[in-house]
Parts: C-alpha cells; sequence; structure tokens
C-alpha cells in the first residue's frame, strides 16, 4: 500500500479524472513523487468499478482501493447492506475480510465486529479505509481466520466467511473445494458462535450445499435486477429439522418469497394461456430456488408447461418477484410468419431457437414494451405470446 496515494492533491486527480484512459495513464510518467503511473492507473480503474457497485465509497475522498480482482470479488454496497439485516447480535468476526465492504455494513448493526484478513496488503487497505468511512468498531487483524479463532477462546453472536473457490475453471463447486474449507472446519465455527452465515456463489447448488452442511437453518438466494449474486447459508448451533429457503429480489422493491424443504410436493394446475390473462415471469432468485410448483400455488397461477417456468392468471397478482405481462395474443410459428413489421423484444424459454435467429427470421425490430415470447404448453406446444409489460423487475 503507497500511502502518498491518500495525499490530497493525488486525491483530488484521482477525482477530477475517472474518466481517464486507464491503460494510458499507466504507460505515462507520474506528475507525483513517489507514485508511479502504473499505481495510479489501479485507483483509477478500481474506482471505476466502483462508481456502481460501491457509490459511497466512490464519492468519499481518501479511500485506497485494492487491484481490479479484488474489486470483482467483494459484495456491492446493495448486497453487502441487504446481507447486514438478517443475522442480529453484539459482536461478530468476519474470518475472510477482504476489502472490507462486508464488515463496512455488519458494523452499523453490530457493536464490536473484527475483520481477518490473510493478504497483508488488503488487510492494511480495509484498515486504511476505516478513517474516510468513519468506521469506529471494526477490530483489523492481519491473519488466518481459522487460526485466529483456534488460538482464540472467544464466543462471537455470529461468524462470518466468504470461501474462495480453489479451481475456478471446475464445473462442479463443493464447499470442501473451497478455501477455508467450512465443511472441515464446521465443529469449530460453531463451537464458537450459536449462528454462521456463510456467503457463496450462486453457482452453488442448493441441494449439494445441504448435504455438504449440517445445523442449516436458512439459505437466502439475493438477486438484484434480475442477476442472482450471492448465496447465504445461515448455520445456527441447536438448530434440527427443514431449512428456510428465502428468495429475496432486489429492485425498485425489495420482494420475498421462502418456503421450508418439502413443501414443494404439490402439483400445480396447468392450463392454456389466453388473450388477456396476466403473464408471469420469475425472478432468478426464485428460479434458483427451484420451487416452480409453489409459485403457482402461493399466487394463484396457472402453470403453462411442466419444463417451462412461466405462468398466467385471470387476475392481476401484483407482488408476484418478477416481471409480469398482459397477454395481447397467443399465435403458432406459421401465423407468426405471415405478419409484418412486428415490432418487440424476444424471450425464449423451451423452445429450441435462440433469440438472435428468432429476431432475425421474422425481422422483429426492437421495442421497449411489446415482447414475443416464445415458448411451449402443454396441449399447443411451441406457441407464441406476444405481450405487453406491465411489471419490470
Amino acid at each position: 500500500m503507497n500511502k502518498a496515494i491518500l495525499q490530497p492533491q493525488v486525491q483530488d486527480f484521482l477525482f477530477e479524472n475517472s474518466s481517464l484512459d486507464v491503460n494510458q495513464v499507466a504507460l505515462s510518467k507520474s506528475s507525483f513523487p513517489g507514485i508511479s503511473g502504473q499505481e495510479l492507473s489501479m485507483q483509477l480503474a478500481s474506482r471505476k468499478k466502483a462508481e456502481k457497485k460501491l457509490p459511497d465509497w466512490f464519492k468519499t475522498k481518501g479511500v485506497y482501493y485494492p487491484p481490479l480482482l479484488s474489486m470483482e470479488q467483494c459484495s456491492s454496497e446493495t448486497t453487502a447492506e441487504f446481507k447486514a439485516t438478517l443475522v442480529k447480535g453484539e459482536s461478530l468476526i468476519d474470518l475472510t475480510g477482504g476489502f472490507g465492504v462486508d464488515c463496512y455494513y455488519f458494523a452499523r448493526k453490530f457493536s464490536t465486529v473484527i475483520h481477518c484478513e490473510y493478504n497483508a496488503a488488503l488487510s492494511d487497505i480495509a484498515a486504511s479505509n476505516a478513517h474516510p468511512l468513519q468506521e469506529k468498531n471494526i477490530q483489523f487483524i492481519n491473519g488466518d481466520g481459522i487460526e485466529y479463532l483456534k488460538a482464540s477462546n472467544a464466543q462471537f453472536d455470529c461468524i462470518y466467511l466468504d470461501p474462495a473457490r480453489r479451481a475456478a475453471g471446475s464445473k462442479v463447486f463443493q464447499l470442501k473445494d473451497c478455501s477455508p474449507d467450512v465443511v472441515q472446519h464446521l465443529g469449530l465455527l460453531l463451537s464458537r458462535s450459536n449462528q454462521v452465515m456463510i456467503k457463496t456463489a450462486p453457482l452453488l447448488d442448493i441441494s449439494a450445499g445441504l448435504k455438504e452442511l449440517t445445523n442449516v437453518a436458512e439459505v437466502h438466494i439475493i438477486s438484484v435486477k434480475n442477476e442472482c449474486k450471492e448465496l447465504i447459508w445461515i448455520l445456527k448451533r441447536d438448530f434440527q429439522g427443514s431449512p428456510e429457503i428465502v428468495a429475496h429480489t432486489i429492485n425498485d422493491q425489495i420482494k420475498h418469497f421462502s418456503f421450508r424443504r418439502g413443501e414443494e410436493k404439490i402439483v400445480a394446475p396447468e392450463e392454456e394461456p389466453v388473450q388477456g390473462h396476466y403473464l408471469y415471469e420469475p425472478d432468478v432468485a426464485l428460479l434458483k430456488s427451484g420451487a416452480f410448483q409453489l409459485i403457482a400455488e402461493r399466487y394463484g397461477l396457472y402453470r403453462i408447461h411442466p419444463q417451462t417456468q412461466l405462468y398466467h392468471s385471470v387476475e392481476l397478482q401484483s407482488q408476484f418477484p418478477g416481471r409480469i405481462f398482459k397477454i395481447d395474443s397467443i399465435k403458432t410459428a406459421g401465423e407468426l410468419k405471415k405478419e409484418k413489421g412486428l415490432m418487440g423484444n424476444v424471450i425464449v424459454r423451451n423452445y429450441p431457437d435462440k433469440a438472435a435467429a428468432l429476431v432475425s427470421k421474422y425481422r422483429i425490430q426492437p421495442e421497449d414494451h411489446i415482447f414475443y415470447l416464445f415458448t411451449q404448453s402443454t396441449k399447443k406446444g411451441k406457441i407464441i405470446i406476444k405481450a405487453r409489460i406491465i411489471q419490470h423487475y
């Protein structure tokens, strides 16, 4: 960490030149003594990443940024702030502190927070940012979080960790292949806290995770603007039973859908979609939950097809977590082929062709409010639903 970057004149330069070409800056000679062009370039690139991901940090002078890889791996403000609402207590330890975004929001909910980070440079950066971000109740420790826990007899109200995948290219994602290995250290973690919160990438299969872990009380699926961002596993020392699965969709509104494993055994009714009905496309968080039958039952919807995750209803269900359309017409491929001047967006669900190929085949021009949903129904097979969107994600 080069503390010269925190000088006021350097911070002014970074704030006033956000749009500079970072590659050009890296190749140019720096006008600041003791700071290279590469260092300025790295700060500009990481700060640019923070503009949308960490807007509060972006507008705060004196924040020192890590390399771009750490910026890509850290939580966003949106998910970190939401995550902090899922647990309660007085004391929390983050065993994989990283850049410190999660700790920053945990510190708003807990009286004392410990940030453990094995990487010395990243630990120094997180500690340095405590002052400009006005973090006063976080203790920063450079070291292995698991080893710190082993050496300490302290009890915490919550232990948090975000294990990193060792083999990023592997198609199969298992917790035991991550570092730290939470499966191996589960006994230690639950002996030091009544609740353990584990963050994983959404790539992890929920059923597979439940086979690896014990004491799972809750699994939270967090999506932001229909992009699945994180899976949060909350383990409780004395918990036994079926975990609660909760899908959280964060858009202009935050919506929630929760159920317990085993509730999904119902069979939802299937009906052909009808002109004038409302059509529902679930948010990715709902799809990740796997509650395809339960979605229909909870909102009073009909399924179109067993493998088509689209639903419809006569009455509008405005609390549905996902996009909602009003059906204008339903056609076969042959009927659509006869039409000219088609305008709209194309969505493909359980249909053999790709969206780009269908746009080209039917010469569909873009239009923001009209959608052509190429899909299949149980009775009619391949159909195209023309619909007008009335609720975005």
